[in-house]
């Protein structure tokens, strides 16, 4: 499947006639909202998992060297906490854009953390393995190394990790994945700084 995935998310009609929509941010949507929403909510989904294994080289990287973002892998019973964001359809346009390197749109049941029980069906943005993007799994220390050295249009690779990583952190929510990363980058930072 080609990364550019624009035209195949503008086709899914599933809340077409809706005047306002969830959707489920796992990565740099929990923390970069810059598009417009009417409420921003903790929130979980469960059944998937937070993995390093989508290539960027529109935003994180280039296409010679691109970087790693996160995307979800099926994963039964694992939770994955994030943020939920009400908008209206429209905010789609900018969406499919900001998400168009090999990330579709899916359906999913959304849980609410703030202790109400509420749930809501929304969209999630996740870059599957048949897309020309995917980079799949590797250890979490080549992970970090190969973040460390990728720089792309949006900034270093290690922002978008550390971002992340800070993002969990305030909402209270552990991701071993996650923070393994971010922990191998400090020790590959303090070893070329004590050189």
């Amino acid at each position: 499947m080609s990364s550019n995935t624009i035209a195949i998310n503008q086709q899914m009609d599933h809340f077409d006639g809706h005047h306002s929509v969830w959707v489920f941010g796992y990565g740099s949507l929990i923390y970069k909202a810059d598009f417009p929403f009417m409420q921003r909510r903790a929130a979980s989904i469960t059944g998937w998992s937070r993995r390093f294994w989508q290539g960027s080289h529109d935003h994180r990287g280039t296409p010679a060297a691109p970087g790693r973002v996160v995307t979800l892998i099926p994963d039964e019973g694992a939770v994955c906490h994030g943020m939920a964001y009400l908008v209206s359809p429209d905010v789609f346009t900018h969406l499919d854009y900001r998400e168009k390197n090999g990330y579709l749109r899916r359906v999913v049941d959304i849980a609410f953390e703030d202790g109400s029980g509420d749930m809501a069906e929304g969209v999630v943005y996740i870059a599957r393995e048949d897309n020309d993007s995917f980079l799949g799994p590797a250890s979490e220390a080549d992970i970090a190394l190969q973040i460390a050295g990728s720089f792309g249009p949006s900034g270093p690779n290690s922002d978008y990790l550390t971002q992340l990583a800070v993002a969990l952190r305030e909402l209270g929510r552990d991701d071993e994945h996650v923070f393994a990363i971010e922990q191998h980058l400090l020790e590959l930072i303090a070893s070329k700084d004590g050189r």
